[in-house]
């Protein structure tokens, strides 16, 4: 998955594990109320709302948290502000990037975004500057105690998967858009939650980088995710091997 995995999944992400686990939960109680307020309460007869809470019980978010969320969104909803945007910008050294945010004030988060760039060798792009640059699809992630790669494959093909990738870490399976959802329902019942599952951007044509090129690339997805209104950022960087296993030291 190397060039179009979700960043926060890179293996050496910085940062405490607790600052992890909170950035984690403001993440999903935030698509939680969002999804509440978009469709409703109930998870049976709202998409949006069953994945947000299978992701957020797969991070360990207390149920008593994602129960506030949902309150919380039930109460404030023709009040709350709250709105997804996409950006599209690179990076150093012709990076792609595609960040996708929820903000209740996007004359902060624009302004946020662009710094950080800025700083960092990066500039922000025009709407579908770089999205071309990647596929917009459905990934749904098992650890692999959930079954060797031959049974995942065959479970997530006879679902209607498009495919299946078994790294040294985990079960990738990816869907299109339309049977994401079919999916998701059928592996939850035969092979459990996955550890994550959602809608990604992957890179058709992923960049190499290495040395300090990568460092510099490496500084900027960090210093994005560390945005509070940054939700996930994906990018058609491919790190060398050789990085990683430093980074991993």
């Amino acid at each position: 998955m190397a060039g179009h995995s979700k960043f926060k999944n890179i293996m050496f992400r910085k940062g405490k594990q607790d600052s992890q686990r909170a950035k984690q939960f403001n993440k999903w109680s935030r698509e939680i109320s969002v999804a509440v307020r978009a469709s409703g309460e109930d998870p049976n007869g709202n998409p949006r709302l069953r994945l947000a809470l299978l992701a957020a019980r797969a991070c360990n978010m207390p149920n008593e948290r994602i129960q506030r969320a949902i309150k919380t969104a039930v109460s404030s909803a023709d009040s709350d502000n709250t709105e997804e945007i996409r950006y599209e910008a690179y990076g150093p050294h012709g990076v792609a990037l595609v960040i996708e945010t929820l903000t209740d004030n996007r004359n902060r988060t624009a302004p946020e975004i662009r710094s950080t760039l800025s700083k960092n060798g990066g500039s922000l792009g025009e709407t579908n500057s770089v999205a071309f640059q990647f596929q917009h699809i459905g990934q749904i992630i098992y650890p692999l105690s959930a079954g060797d790669a031959d049974t995942m494959f065959e479970k997530a093909v006879e679902a209607g998967a498009d495919n299946v990738e078994t790294t040294d870490e985990q079960h990738i399976i990816t869907t299109s858009i339309e049977q994401f959802s079919p999916v998701l329902n059928q592996l939850v019942e035969t092979c459990g939650v996955p550890l994550e599952s959602g809608f990604v951007w992957q890179a058709l044509n992923p960049l190499p980088v290495s040395g300090d090129q990568a460092a510099s690339v490496l500084k900027l997805l960090n210093a994005l995710d560390d945005l509070d209104d940054v939700q996930d950022v994906y990018s058609n960087v491919q790190f060398d091997p050789e990085f990683l296993a430093q980074q991993a030291a």
